[in-house]
Parts: structure tokens; sequence; C-alpha cells
């Protein structure tokens, strides 16, 4: 990387930073804002990852969150801040769990449960990491890939990108007919500049980034593409698991797949891992997908 494109990376990155520095609004709630520039709606990793920010500040620091469960119940408006009430449902011994809400109007848009888990020691195993990865650096970056399809991207071409993504094989941005099938969508990631230490902010900034691709992986094994000549979705609900300690600043390996998909739903699931192998956290969603141009049934 340049020492320009760093520095490119670091203030968008401070921007995301900016982004999950929630503002206290009263005890247990907080309000958040939306990029000025962004898409129509609230992405879905933002809200995801500000409503575990307000549940996290309601947690003793000793406890780390280890889960998290959400539902995306109502489209987000970026221009309108997001409220998030947060309640205590339960500080256990060992446990302490949270549910946190986000407002617009005065009605619900997204809510997640979270449970967060005192340091303890028990068994250790993993499944294997996938084999013979390309390592990032042999992979282009994003910019490079958005430069082949301008005519596709729209407004996404100037939203600042705090993450370096790095595709395996063909993203679901293309155009039609560019894309050969593939039972797997895997993708190099890693927050394009420098994080502080704070594990909760590490866990919230992997939150955002795990709803960039994994809904893509179902479009994957059909070979389809987002957008004119392809398909329109929505994330329905997200669930994170986060198995061992990390940085959201190092790279990562996202290695999603779609077990099943039906009735206009597609589901998804994926597997994040260090360049040393530890399996680090396994994220779900489901999504709503439809072609381009269909009436809602």
């Amino acid at each position: 990387m340049s020492a320009g494109e760093h520095v490119v990376g670091q203030a968008a990155v401070d921007q995301l930073l900016d982004l999950l520095d929630l503002d206290p609004a009263a005890a247990d709630e907080f309000v958040g804002q939306s990029p000025p520039v962004g898409p129509l709606r609230v992405y879905g990793g933002q809200v995801a990852g500000q409503a575990l920010v307000a549940a996290g500040r309601t947690v003793d620091a000793a406890r780390s969150v280890h889960s998290l469960h959400g539902y995306f119940v109502r489209p987000g408006d970026p221009s309108v801040p997001i409220r998030y009430r947060v309640e205590n449902i339960r500080d256990g011994h060992s446990f302490s769990v949270r549910r946190s809400v986000a407002y617009q109007h005065d009605v619900p848009i997204f809510f997640m449960s979270a449970s967060f888990h005192r340091v303890e020691q028990g068994l250790e195993h993993q499944a294997p990491p996938p084999r013979e990865v390309p390592p990032p650096e042999d992979l282009q970056r994003m910019a490079d890939r958005l430069a082949r399809y301008p005519e596709r991207l729209g407004i996404w071409a100037r939203i600042p990108r705090p993450i370096d993504v790095r595709y395996v094989g063909e993203p679901g941005w293309v155009r039609p007919g560019d894309r050969p099938a593939d039972a797997h969508q895997r993708v190099w990631m890693r927050i394009d500049g420098k994080l502080p230490d704070d594990p909760l902010l590490h866990a919230c900034t992997l939150t955002y980034a795990s709803d960039l691709t994994l809904l893509d992986s179902v479009l994957s094994v059909h070979g389809e593409v987002w957008g004119p000549g392809g398909m329109v979705g929505a994330s329905l609900d997200h669930a994170l698991w986060f198995h061992r300690p990390f940085r959201a600043d190092e790279w990562f390996l996202y290695d999603c797949q779609s077990p099943s998909a039906a009735g206009g739903r597609g589901l998804a699931t994926g597997r994040m891992f260090t360049r040393d192998g530890r399996h680090i956290a396994t994220a779900v969603q489901e999504g709503l997908l439809r072609k381009v141009g269909a009436a809602p049934s």
C-alpha cells in the first residue's frame, strides 16, 4: 500500500470510529448517526455494529461479547439519527445478556440480543481452515476491481471504504455473465488502518464488516449478480459468534457459503480465520432475494 492509500484508508477508518462512537442520551440510551454520503437505506452492518456498541457500554469491560442475534425489521433512514435503547436482561456470575433496540420515528428498525462472557479456560478444538487460498497480497485491491465496472456502482463508488476487501473469486456486483458459479464466496478483509486496542471496538468493527459479503454467497452458487440484470436483496436477520481473540485491523479470511435457498429467501454462513488459521468468528444470515423488477408477493 502506498503512503497516499494508507492516508485515505485511515481517514475512512476514523470516520467509522466516529460512526461507532455513540452519544449518550439517557440511562441506557444512546444516539448514533449515519454517514453523510451513503445508500438510500442504512447499511445493516452499521446498525448492528452500533447496537453492539450500545449494549457493550452497559456491561463490565471484563466480559467480552461472545454472541449476538439480530433482526432487521424496517429499513433505516440515513438522514435521521438512530436511538438505541438497551435493556439489562441479566447479569449473572459468568454471563451478561443485553437487548439493544434501534429506533427511528419512535418505531424499531432493528433489535439485537447480545451475550457477554467472562474469560474461562476449557476444551479447545476447531475445524481446519480452507486450504490453498491465495494470500491477500496476491489479490486485486477493491479500487482496481471497481474501475472495471463504473456503470454498475453509482453511489457505492463515492462511499468511503474503511475495510480493505480482497475477493478470491468474482464479487457479486460484476456484470451479468461475468461471474462463474462457485459454492464459496471467499474474501480477505481487514480494517484499512489502525484501531485502538479496545476488544469491544474490534468486535463491533468485525460485526460491521460481517454484513458486507455474507449474503453474496447465496448468489455465488448460481453465478448471479446484484443490480440490473440480476437480483436485489435485504438482510432479514444476522447472528455472529466470537470464538477467539483477534484484531479486526489484521487480515482475516471470510469463508462464506450458502447451504439453502428457497421461497425467496437465502441462508448464508461464514467462518472467519486469521492468517495463521485460527477460527475467530462464525456468522449466519438469512436474506430476502428477488429478481430485479419482480413484484413483491
